[in-house]
């Protein structure tokens, strides 16, 4: 036994001493590491925000209004109610993460994507949606050829012929209204289905009626608070009503996590409280170079009037293009390898090399971006398209391998339940591996993402340029972002005011985007450990 030997046979001798020692190292290790990352952080975002160049009235401000009341309920909340206190943070982080990407989709309806081209292609989608939905449930006699041939005349017809007709009529609504319809009904039916749990059908359409008209609120609430009607529309859409969606229906399918609401309200009416007391008093906040001038303003010669909005806009498309290319890809070879593919030395060296391919530099598929899309292809170098090409082969061996670890964690016994149902392999993979994978699936894609927004080898290998004075408005215009933007403010345009405010400013920003990314991927993670 080990508490008489200190010798167990074929393993050595034991000592509880050793093994101590190397936990304490290890937590010591750990604890080194966060330390150093947080004080760079701080480093840094002081430089970016610099907090104590705010009046000391500002901070007392905010301390009573905003700081001192949420610690309190959080602490009580923590103490009595943990259930609540994770429901009124998580709102609270939920409006945040997507009041952000809500500005996001914003600036693409502003700048880049026209109302009505967005709402031309949802309707041709709708339509087409629809005609398959048709086909499929009044032509169940015909054979399948002949289904899929009409379904694929009913898709190909409408996004060729509704665009267009769409878009050359002489007269339609004005932007807000076609964004209401097109982006926030689809989002008022998602979130007032969830909002109504188990109500009953007048319910449900009354809750999508009720997000559909505070989501067409923002035609007057944009031009009262000075941001335009659109922005308003696209931020009720994307982040007001589902945030508001998600904590009604949560109530209600929870009523005793009620309290916490408390948390969301405190800090929502502290925040707004203490910049209207502050503003009313006079009190000057800080002297933060991650202003509004900062996020919506072209790069400058001069760091005070450097920002960073064109690169944002560039980040923004290419993420859309590297998701649009790699997710279908990735996921369609992670489910052919692991649902379809024999167990032979072909699948067996694709495996190996998909390993090795996650691992590679990112110079080296910027090199390979440049030699197969530029040099052989003959594209015009740094685009969205290519851009966005590019990155997608770096992040798509990542995709394949978390998509390929989704799809493992499904336990055969559903597999095998699905089949004894008489399902077919394609419709066990459809109905029953997807559906559970599909947590998993999404999750290591935005962690992906994540780390494809913050690359700038591969984009300056394929010549994208460091600086762009304006937004890109299609897959073959000129591309620049984030990354690429600090990278020139540090290099080309290396002075001491654009190392101590444009650079940690820019850092902040990109830092900022993605934590957000990898805080959904967090959550989502989560919630399917906590489903299974």
């Amino acid at each position: 036994m080990a508490t008489q030997n200190d010798v167990i046979e074929n393993f050595g001798q034991v000592s509880r001493t050793v093994g101590t020692v190397f936990r304490y190292l290890l937590l010591a290790a750990t604890l080194f590491g966060i330390v150093a990352l947080t004080v760079l952080l701080i480093y840094v975002a002081n430089d970016a925000i610099q907090p104590l160049t705010a009046d000391p009235g500002w901070h007392l401000t905010f301390f009573l209004t905003l700081v001192l009341p949420t610690l309190a309920v959080s602490g009580y909340l923590f103490r009595t109610d943990p259930a609540s206190f994770r429901f009124g943070a998580s709102v609270v982080g939920m409006l945040a993460v997507s009041a952000m990407f809500g500005a996001g989709a914003a600036m693409i309806f502003v700048d880049i994507v026209p109302a009505v081209v967005w709402f031309s292609y949802v309707l041709a989608l709708c339509l087409a949606l629809g005609g398959v939905v048709a086909i499929e449930r009044f032509d169940r006699q015909l054979p399948f050829t002949a289904r899929f041939v009409g379904a694929g005349a009913v898709i190909v017809g409408s996004l060729l012929v509704v665009p267009n007709l769409v878009q050359s009529l002489p007269v339609y609504p004005t932007d807000d209204i076609l964004l209401t319809l097109s982006l926030g009904a689809p989002v008022a039916l998602v979130v007032g289905r969830y909002a109504a749990h188990e109500a009953e059908r007048r319910g449900r359409a009354l809750a999508v009626l009720a997000g559909v008209a505070a989501i067409g609120t923002g035609s007057v609430l944009g031009p009262l608070l000075g941001i335009g009607a659109v922005p308003a529309t696209v931020l009720l859409a994307v982040a007001v009503v589902p945030t508001a969606g998600y904590a009604v229906g949560l109530v209600r399918r929870h009523p005793a996590r009620r309290p916490g609401l408390a948390l969301a309200g405190v800090v929502l009416l502290g925040a707004f409280g203490g910049a209207a007391v502050a503003d009313a008093a006079g009190f000057a906040g800080p002297q933060s170079w991650v202003d509004w001038q900062f996020l919506t303003s072209a790069h400058s010669g001069t760091a005070a009037d450097a920002g960073l909005y064109p690169a944002i806009g560039g980040s923004i498309l290419l993420m859309v293009t590297v998701a649009a290319l790699s997710f279908p890809l990735g996921v369609g070879a992670a489910v052919y390898l692991e649902e379809y593919a024999p167990d032979n030395r072909l699948t067996r060296f694709i495996d190996v090399n998909i390993s090795n391919l996650a691992g590679v530099p990112s110079v080296v598929y910027g090199l390979l971006g440049l030699g197969v899309f530029v040099t052989y292809l003959g594209q015009p170098t740094g685009t969205v398209l290519i851009g966005g090409a590019t990155l997608a082969l770096l992040i798509l061996p990542i995709v394949i391998i978390s998509s390929r670890e989704a799809l493992r964690s499904v336990p055969d016994s559903m597999r095998e339940a699905s089949y004894g149902m008489g399902a077919t392999r394609w419709q066990t993979i459809k109905n029953v591996v997807l559906p559970r994978a599909f947590p998993g699936i999404l999750t290591g894609t935005i962690l992906a993402l994540g780390r494809a927004i913050g690359e700038t080898a591969p984009l300056i290998m394929i010549g994208a340029p460091n600086v762009l004075f304006s937004l890109p408005t299609s897959l073959s215009s000129k591309v620049s972002a984030m990354p690429l933007q600090v990278y020139a403010w540090a290099s080309l345009f290396a002075s001491e005011p654009f190392y101590q405010a444009a650079v940690p400013a820019g850092v902040v920003v990109l830092l900022v985007v993605l934590l957000s990314m990898n805080s959904v991927a967090i959550v989502l993670r989560n919630k399917y450990q906590t489903d299974k």
